[in-house]
């Protein structure tokens, strides 16, 4: 009986992925990068994170940090502007302050790492970080609580930067402070009781903030 030769097995040639998919690919790389990005600027700031440990913690090779941002320093001034963008589009002059501050703090205790960012480049020697994407010769924050003031939610007589640097703080406060929020309330910053009783707190203090009315009744 005579047995026929096996063909050697043939392989279908790859398909050249199309634009669309090569354009996904390249979404979900910059995507996790700048997830990894933040990660790691957050964790050591500008000057201690190094490219590769991003790269590697994004599942991707580094040499796509400079093809998709030019290097470390275009993807931590990509970090900041995707945060600012997402602070933006969180901000609601409809929403009362309290309501806007409520927000933020409920952010900062769910993802501390924009905010631990932001520490870090205060904290940075001049030099060590690129310039601050997010400056602006009217800071929308001061910007927003001047329209307040003018609505009448809050009192005229506030200085809006003074008040904004001050409520920075106090939604910054539980993540840069986690050993005096122990001590203070006794309880962990990530925890819900500590939660409810710092947003309470800080809800009296914003009620506390707008207009006066004196005895005749008017502001």
């Amino acid at each position: 009986m005579s047995s026929a030769k096996a063909r050697p097995a043939t392989s279908r040639p790859r398909r050249a992925p199309s634009p669309d998919e090569r354009l996904v690919d390249a979404e979900r790389s910059k995507a996790a990068l700048l997830d990894a990005a933040l990660e790691e600027f957050s964790a050591k700031g500008f000057a201690g994170a190094r490219v590769r440990e991003i790269a590697e913690r994004a599942g991707v090779s580094k040499d796509l940090i400079a093809y998709h941002f030019g290097g470390k320093e275009g993807l931590y001034l990509a970090v900041q502007r995707a945060w600012l963008d997402q602070a933006r589009r969180c901000a609601d002059d409809e929403a009362s302050l309290a309501d806007s501050l409520e927000r933020h703090l409920r952010g900062a205790l769910d993802d501390p790492r924009p905010m631990r960012l932001l520490v870090w480049r205060g904290l940075a020697a001049d030099g060590a970080a690129p310039p601050d994407a997010s400056a602006d010769a009217d800071h929308p924050g001061v910007a927003s609580l001047r329209r307040r003031q003018g609505n009448g939610e809050l009192d005229a007589d506030l200085d809006p930067a003074t008040l904004q640097l001050v409520l920075l703080g106090a939604v910054a406060a539980p993540v840069v402070f986690p050993g005096e929020v122990r001590r203070l309330f006794g309880v962990e910053a990530t925890k819900p009781d500590f939660e409810a009783h710092y947003r309470a707190g800080l809800l009296r203090l914003v009620d506390m903030l707008r207009p006066r009315v004196g005895k005749e009744g008017q502001p």
